[in-house]
């Protein structure tokens, strides 16, 4: 979700001409198979007759993430993606996808098809920081807490946070059209889509988020089909790819690899969402 929190951004603000996309594996594969001591497991490069819907890397033809982090003379081991890469200078510019969407938002608009779209309207900065700040670690990174967690006491506390917050969301999308306005999006907006849409097809089953499923909660499946609606958006939303990845790339949660078969919910989310005529002005 970090990174295709920066691909939905990229989409809505028409930037696909100018900023060019590589695509890694779905699947964490080892980043230095020739060395039997090194057992780092992560993202990586494969060719699209390889993997539907990859993308190498064309500047560098790096193999993996982590050659592109060590020749910026990066070590440390968190070989993570989004990376947004200067081109002329050979370096990463920036690996936070909360920065790096606003980067999008804001630096590029002499070159966007969309600049007047402004994904965070001063006028709304406090109301985005206060959605952010419960989104983030109970949502966006909620799902996580469970699905990762060791003990029954912190998978029960993240997931009652989780849901705790998700009727919270609710509540408010059931007032007013998006998180923070009733006629603005937002990025916040985008930052609660990007998990929501994978909710039910993967964090219900694979992360043990299963209390509810999105499509209990009517106003967050009005607006993930909203967003999902906004055009360019559901390019950026590759579902084999994302059920690829976690279900092949957790052996500690899932063992055996095993990719369930459904509930294929993308095709839900061309239902109308009805949320213009709920609060239309």
């Amino acid at each position: 979700p970090w990174a295709s929190r920066c691909l939905t951004v990229r989409a809505l603000k028409g930037l696909e001409d100018v900023i060019s996309l590589s695509v890694v594996s779905a699947v964490f594969k080892k980043t230095k198979p020739e060395d039997e001591k090194d057992t780092h497991k992560g993202w990586v490069f494969v060719d699209e007759k390889e993997e539907k819907g990859a993308i190498p890397d064309p500047l560098n033809q790096a193999k993996t993430v982590r050659e592109i982090y060590e020749n910026n003379n990066d070590t440390l081991g968190k070989y993570t993606v989004p990376i947004l890469f200067d081109k002329k200078k050979n370096v990463i510019v920036n690996n936070e996808s909360a920065e790096i969407i606003r980067m999008f938002n804001d630096e590029f608009n002499d070159f966007a098809k969309n600049p007047t779209l402004d994904l965070h309207p001063e006028g709304l900065w406090e109301e985005i920081e206060e959605v952010n700040s419960w989104v983030y670690p109970h949502i966006n990174n909620g799902v996580y807490k469970c699905g990762f967690a060791t003990g029954q006491e912190a998978y029960d506390t993240a997931v009652n946070a989780l849901f705790e917050h998700m009727d919270k969301a609710e509540k408010l999308l059931s007032s007013q059209r998006y998180l923070c306005s009733n006629t603005q999006i937002t990025e916040a907006d985008i930052r609660l889509f990007v998990t929501l849409v994978r909710f039910d097809e993967v964090y219900h089953g694979h992360f043990k988020c299963n209390k509810r499923l999105l499509s209990s909660y009517p106003n967050l499946l009005g607006h993930t089909r909203e967003i999902y609606q906004l055009e360019g958006v559901s390019d950026t939303v590759n579902m084999d790819h994302i059920k690829n990845h976690y279900h092949r790339s957790h052996p500690t949660i899932n063992p055996y690899g095993i990719v369930p078969a459904g509930p294929n919910v993308l095709k839900s989310m061309q239902v109308p969402h009805g949320r213009d005529i709920k609060f239309a002005i």
